[in-house]
């Protein structure tokens, strides 16, 4: 099942969400959040993206291909993930997110991170990212931590995107 987006002012968006245990109405659960993510070719999406304050997100890669088509890879579920060890090193590159439609920005983030978590078979995992997962990754953990992409921004960057950041709020405001 497509689940209905939440967008940027929506209160869930700016809140820590909470431990889960896995069970049947989780995998549920996932499985329409795996529909959503599908059916909006997105790269990652997390449980308050849907209005569900659980610690949960989902990501996937894009493979360009020699003739410039893509394809995407499977979706790895991250369930209660712990995210340590950030590389000092660290990369300016944009982002987009599904609750800011249309709206990419810069944002600086560390090059690596180690995360443990748990996948949708129960089992505890641990990855060492780098590159384009790491970001995801940090990406929609900073969703379950209700932390989002513009809280990133470089400040003076942020004052000159205010008025966009607003008209998206007045857009998709939560009735």
């Amino acid at each position: 099942m497509d689940l209905k987006l939440c967008y940027y002012g929506n209160p869930i968006l700016r809140r820590k969400c909470d431990p889960v245990e896995l069970n049947d109405e989780i995998r549920t659960f996932i499985q329409d959040m795996m529909d959503t993510v599908h059916s909006h070719d997105s790269i990652g999406l997390a449980a308050p993206q849907v209005g569900r304050a659980l610690r949960i997100f989902l990501v996937r890669n894009h493979i360009i291909k020699p003739n410039g088509d893509y394809e995407f890879t499977d979706l790895a579920v991250y369930i209660n993930p712990k995210l340590s060890n950030p590389t000092k090193e660290t990369e300016i590159l944009s982002e987009g997110c599904m609750s800011f439609p249309r709206f990419y920005i810069d944002v600086e983030r560390p090059i690596g991170i180690t995360v443990e978590a748990m996948g949708l078979d129960g089992k505890i995992f641990k990855e060492e990212l780098t590159g384009f997962k790491a970001r995801q990754v940090m990406h929609e953990n900073d969703h379950i931590n209700g932390v989002l992409f513009i809280d990133r921004m470089d400040p003076k960057k942020r004052k000159e995107a205010e008025p966009l950041i607003t008209r998206i709020k007045k857009k998709h405001k939560v009735r």
